[in-house]
């Protein structure tokens, strides 16, 4: 296993249920972070929109995605409503080079979600060079059970989408610290920002990386179409 992973946060500016656009934004940014592991919000290419119809992995809007992992060896952890049968999750989408492929459903819903999705049956992790990532999805972040789970699987960093409101930043900072005490390893988060449905006119943006110390070496700000990358070393 490589000895050091360059990581990186991301943070678009979205449009509601744009798919095409905001698949563009993100591969502007992918190729911006110049990262090996890129993490984008929770629902980022649809925005906070609990409507919205799950995306297909043969979507041809990912293609823009994957062009821009391939030009720049990066993976990407983006966020879309996706459906297996009659089922529909919140879920995240590993994308690289070699095309899209879901590796998480978010386990932990509000009541509002819960109308709509149906909960991920267990914690999830991916491979980066040898790397265990540990995956989460927004409140996930905010459950002890997720934590100790992750803790069990043995991670080497804990990467999750996350959407907050901008006055929720203080619980966000709290998560990122508790999850990296109790999972011994880094943690990053990619904040949404800026507007997005569901009333979140004002998201909380400051996507952070910090390392297992519970010391954030990298921060965003709380500006759409930010991104901030760091190496982290083993």
């Amino acid at each position: 296993m490589p000895a050091s992973l360059s990581v990186a946060v991301a943070q678009p500016a979205c449009l509601p249920l744009d798919v095409e656009r905001n698949a563009g934004e993100h591969a502007t940014l992918i190729r911006r972070a110049g990262a090996r592991l890129v993490i984008f919000p929770e629902l980022s290419l649809t925005g906070y929109h609990l409507d919205a119809p799950p995306l297909t992995l043969d979507d041809p809007a990912l293609a823009q995605l994957v062009e821009a992992c391939a030009q720049t060896n990066a993976v990407a952890l983006v966020g879309a409503p996706v459906s297996s049968g009659d089922v529909t999750c919140i879920g995240m989408l590993r994308i690289d080079a070699s095309g899209a492929a879901i590796v998480s459903r978010k386990q932990w819903l509000s009541a509002a979600e819960q109308a709509r999705f149906t909960p991920g049956d267990a914690p999830r992790l991916t491979e980066v060079d040898g790397w265990r990532i540990g995956l989460g999805i927004c409140k996930d972040t905010g459950t002890r059970a997720h934590h100790e789970d992750m803790a069990a699987l043995g991670i080497d960093l804990y990467a999750a989408g996350v959407l907050h409101h901008h006055h929720e930043l203080d619980e966000q900072d709290a998560r990122g610290r508790r999850i990296a005490r109790t999972c011994r390893s880094p943690v990053a988060f990619a904040s949404f920002a800026g507007r997005t449905g569901e009333g979140y006119d004002v998201a909380a943006g400051h996507s952070t990386i910090w390392e297992v110390n519970g010391r954030p070496v990298t921060r965003a700000g709380q500006r759409p179409g930010e991104v901030v990358s760091t190496v982290l070393h083993r």
